[in-house]
């Protein structure tokens, strides 16, 4: 919903947590043998044969107590049981909400079942430091209020207008480029972070290597050495850790705060950063916001919007504001045309939605009418019942979650956009939740968007929207360091998936 502080990105995937169940209390056995009562209870008595009599005597009493409390009819009675607390059950207490959520964003037990995270402390030039000198991050601007907040950035002034007024609080100028900062302030409060690195399971690396490169991008005359110089750093620090040695950096993992391709060049005279590319970094896991599809140590997670939930009834009351949401357009399209790009699809969708002006809502993006802390997009969404998702500068683009966090449906026109980027934060059916229209179709003029959309019943959409919405904790960075009481959001479901993937490695024959 809220377009980026910072300029675009470069070139070339609810549940709420179970409630914290006290330790597994165990009962004592509060019986006792019948000849351990008498011994303590008689000790004159002690002749064997009045001992056994009066031992038969008191198990023949225990059965018949037994037998009589036993229903007559078990089994049917059974059904009739209070149904064991789930997770379901620990609903925050709303009066006027519905909590929507898939199994998976539902927290569970306090105990770490697939191990424990070490957070390494990286010298500060490759973290903090960079915060402290947002002024030089950016070649046009300062980046300091982007990054302020701990990351999340300004307070998004006038949004009640558009958005609950007691949730507008919760919503924030985000910029998509600063996933480092925000899952190194979490990670240091998780729950299964531990102080003794022989202890862990993961090693996490906070470095901040999307904003380390951010100023070179779009320096015409900085060089490939510039460009690679903190990575460098970074890898010769890890490297000399006796923890990334142990297994050359299986069970090691960072947050890149871009897409994957600003961090893969391959010749010096090439846009981005080498880093990926280093010997060291090829087998720490990286959590980015555009991941290249055939690399098993990319991992897609979503670009930040601008709702960051306070609590978790922040979560189920937005999901009910955009569930009752009254949508006056068909679709929408925002964005802007790319006159440098041959047959610029973005172009044709705002021609195409231009010329369906009874149907489709339409915001232009040209210059700064999206971005500087304007909700229109935000509005533009919540007021529209498919939003059209073409790819961004790159595959992706910030606007999916935008668009789903709103309530819309998405319509996608490459794989790529999403399918095949967010798997651990989207439903498995594509079908499901999204629109997929073949844009050569569009292009050549042999399909309708309008027509496509509008084969769609009302029963086909309330279930496509309500999935959407279901998954929108998914999409969230909360704002609480330490999450939020029950739902996992984003970041949960990130480190939940590394972990879950560490174990799994440790498996005979899994690493190569």
């Amino acid at each position: 919903m809220m377009f980026p502080l910072s300029n675009p990105s470069s070139s070339p995937e609810s549940q709420i947590k179970k409630s914290k169940t006290p330790l597994d209390v165990r009962r004592k056995d509060s019986f006792k043998s019948p000849q351990a009562f008498l011994a303590a209870h008689y000790p004159s008595i002690n002749q064997p044969r009045l001992c056994l009599f009066l031992s038969i005597f008191f198990i023949q009493i225990l059965l018949l107590l037994a037998l009589r409390s036993v229903p007559r009819s078990f089994h049917h009675r059974l059904h009739h049981f209070p149904a064991p607390v789930t997770a379901h059950h620990l609903t925050p207490t709303l009066t006027t909400t519905t909590a929507s959520f898939p199994a998976s964003t539902v927290k569970g037990e306090t105990s770490c079942e697939f191990g424990e995270i070490f957070v390494y402390d990286l010298p500060s030039a490759l973290n903090h430091e960079l915060v402290n000198n947002c002024d030089e991050l950016n070649p046009w601007s300062s980046s300091c209020a982007a990054l302020s907040n701990d990351g999340f950035g300004p307070v998004a002034a006038g949004i009640s207008s558009v958005v609950p007024e007691n949730l507008a609080a919760a919503w924030y100028w985000t910029d998509q480029f600063v996933t480092e900062v925000l899952f190194h302030n979490r990670i240091l409060n998780h729950k299964c972070r531990t102080q003794d690195p022989n202890n862990a399971t993961a090693f996490y690396i906070p470095f901040y290597v999307g904003l380390a490169v951010g100023k070179f991008l779009w320096l015409k005359n900085s060089s490939a050495e510039e460009r690679d110089f903190h990575c460098e750093m970074m890898l010769k620090w890890v490297q000399d850790q006796p923890y990334f040695t142990r297994n050359g950096g299986w069970d090691h993992f960072l947050t890149m705060g871009r897409i994957s391709w600003d961090f893969r060049r391959s010749r010096d005279e090439e846009w981005g950063s080498s880093c990926i590319h280093k010997p060291g970094m090829r087998n720490i896991t990286r959590l980015l916001i555009e991941r290249n599809p055939w690399d098993y140590f990319d991992v897609g997670v979503p670009y930040p919007t601008g709702f960051h939930p306070r609590s978790d009834n922040d979560v189920v009351e937005w999901q009910d504001f955009v569930r009752n949401r009254n949508r006056k357009s068909l679709f929408c399209f925002a964005g802007a045309k790319r006159s440098k790009i041959k047959d610029d699809f973005r172009g044709l969708l705002l021609n195409h939605c231009r010329n369906e002006s009874d149907s489709c809502r339409v915001v232009d993006c040209a210059g700064s009418k999206c971005s500087n802390g304007t909700s229109i997009i935000l509005e533009t969404f919540l007021d529209s019942v498919f939003c059209l998702q073409p790819r961004g500068d790159s595959f992706t683009r910030r606007s999916i979650f935008d668009c789903m966090i709103a309530g819309s449906i998405p319509v996608l026109f490459w794989k790529r956009t999403a399918y095949d980027q967010y798997e651990w934060f989207l439903p498995a059916e594509p079908d499901s939740y999204s629109v997929f229209i073949d844009r050569n179709e569009v292009k050549n003029g042999t399909t309708s968007i309008r027509k496509v959309l509008e084969r769609y019943s009302e029963d086909e959409i309330r279930r496509m929207r309500e999935r959407v919405i279901e998954y929108i904790p998914k999409f969230l960075y909360a704002r609480p360091d330490e999450g939020l009481e029950t739902i996992k959001d984003a970041f949960d479901v990130a480190i939940d998936g590394v972990l879950r993937r560490f174990k799994e490695q440790e498996q005979p024959g899994y690493r190569w």
